[in-house]
């Protein structure tokens, strides 16, 4: 017999969906709120849950954020409201709602939607997104050990330069097989030593200190103090200066603890020809975890992903690579994503030559010898900064031997600095 759990924190609405369900010859159990959800749910290991999203204690997008966040959206989960808009449906679909019943709920809808959701058979999981797919990029093969090292002698553990996607791809490498997992920033209620003795082994993950509030914050200077009896492991992300933090009215003993050990994502720049393979990896991962629609990368929109100025938010531009690789698959209309979709999705803080350059992503395609005479000084400067000024870089993107690019350089009033001499 399938057992249901009823969350609702009306009475009336409770009582009626039971008898319907009882009739029918489900197990039900009833919870007033989040607390008693939370109680059930790891006691009765639900076949269904079926959860309203106005609730006084903990709404019910919340708590599925929170079961989401620590591995135990297991079960199907039908959403209830009765003031239901399609943005919060999407929103909880997205999250991993099975389905979204609007009250008042027609009796032929409920039974449908709970015999379609029984019926369900819930894939396996995808294995999170780990360093180790990037394992052909040199750079980050080096990153991913200094993570590791620090991480085998470190329980606490800052990461530098990224935050939300970028932060838990690193935050999943440090997770072994099957160990239990807990985004501290989905639990908005107190944190308690049985909470933290049921993920013992596994790993706390804060995805961005900076936007964490008071009670979550006292949430992570309790789990600090239980990381070493627990064998936990804690990862903490930021892109935002502890001393920042400090002004922000963040604890200045729990500051220090965090900041014992760092880790600094790697720069971008010089990197320019990985980052293709990189946001195409990147892309993968969002489809197969169904954030985004199937959507794929044109050849002229990863080029263009070369031309981006990384260079101007070196301490972000991790960050910046994940959320415009999503921004992207979500806004795209076409499955292939195209060089002019990235330039219409170029970050914000461009400076004027950048501007100037993302009318002319589509030729970054094209061999050089095409180019007008006019695009040849721009498409110099422009590879110069992507290449960090590495004169052999450069002569191999534009394919020109060293002796003749120097002449070129100097024909086209390209300045060149020490560094680029090198």
């Amino acid at each position: 017999m399938a057992i249901i759990l009823v969350v609702d924190d009306e009475v009336g609405i409770r009582e009626l969906l039971s008898e319907i369900l009882i009739d029918e010859g489900y197990d039900v159990r009833l919870a007033e709120n989040a607390g008693a959800a939370r109680r059930l749910r790891n006691e009765l290991r639900p076949d269904l849950v079926l959860l309203d999203i106005w609730m006084p204690d903990t709404d019910g997008i919340s708590l599925l954020k929170e079961w989401h966040a620590a591995g135990h959206l297991n079960m199907p989960v039908v959403m209830m409201s009765g003031h239901g808009t399609i943005d919060t449906a999407v929103e909880a679909t997205r999250i991993g709602a099975f389905d979204f019943l609007e009250k008042p709920i027609a009796l032929q809808k409920l039974l449908a939607s709970v015999q379609k959701a029984l019926k369900h058979d819930t894939p396996p999981p995808r294995p999170p997104l780990t360093l180790d797919a990037f394992a052909r990029s040199a750079f980050i093969k080096e990153f991913k050990r200094r993570l590791e090292q620090a991480a085998a002698k470190a329980p606490v553990l800052l990461l530098k330069g990224a935050t939300g996607g970028m932060a838990e791809i690193c935050a999943r490498t440090l997770q072994p097989p099957r160990a239990p997992w807990l985004d501290l920033s989905a639990v908005s209620s107190a944190l308690n030593q049985e909470m933290l003795e049921k993920i013992a082994g596994g790993v706390l993950f804060v995805p961005d200190l900076a936007v964490l509030g008071k009670m979550q914050q006292m949430n992570l200077a309790f789990a600090v103090t239980h990381l070493d009896r627990l064998n936990l492991q804690l990862l903490a992300a930021t892109v935002t200066s502890l001393s920042t933090l400090g002004e922000a009215g963040w604890d200045s003993k729990l500051l220090a603890r965090l900041g014992e050990v760092w880790v600094a994502m790697p720069s971008l720049v010089g990197h320019a020809d990985e980052l293709p393979e990189i946001a195409s990896l990147l892309l993968t991962n969002l489809v197969e975890r169904g954030e985004v629609q199937p959507r794929r990368f044109a050849t002229g929109a990863l080029n263009a992903l070369r031309t981006l100025p990384w260079k101007q938010r070196p301490e972000a531009s991790w960050t910046d690579l994940y959320v415009l690789v999503r921004n992207l698959a979500l806004t795209a209309l076409e499955e292939e994503i195209s060089a002019e979709d990235v330039g219409r999705v170029m970050p914000a803080d461009e400076t004027s030559t950048d501007r100037e350059l993302l009318s002319l992503l589509p030729l970054f395609d094209q061999p050089l010898r095409e180019a007008r005479d006019a695009f040849e000084k721009l498409y110099f400067e422009h590879h110069l900064r992507c290449e960090g000024g590495n004169m052999t870089k450069l002569a191999d993107r534009s394919g020109l031997e060293r002796t003749h690019l120097y002449r070129k350089l100097k024909q086209l009033d390209v300045r060149l600095g020490k560094r680029n001499e090198e």
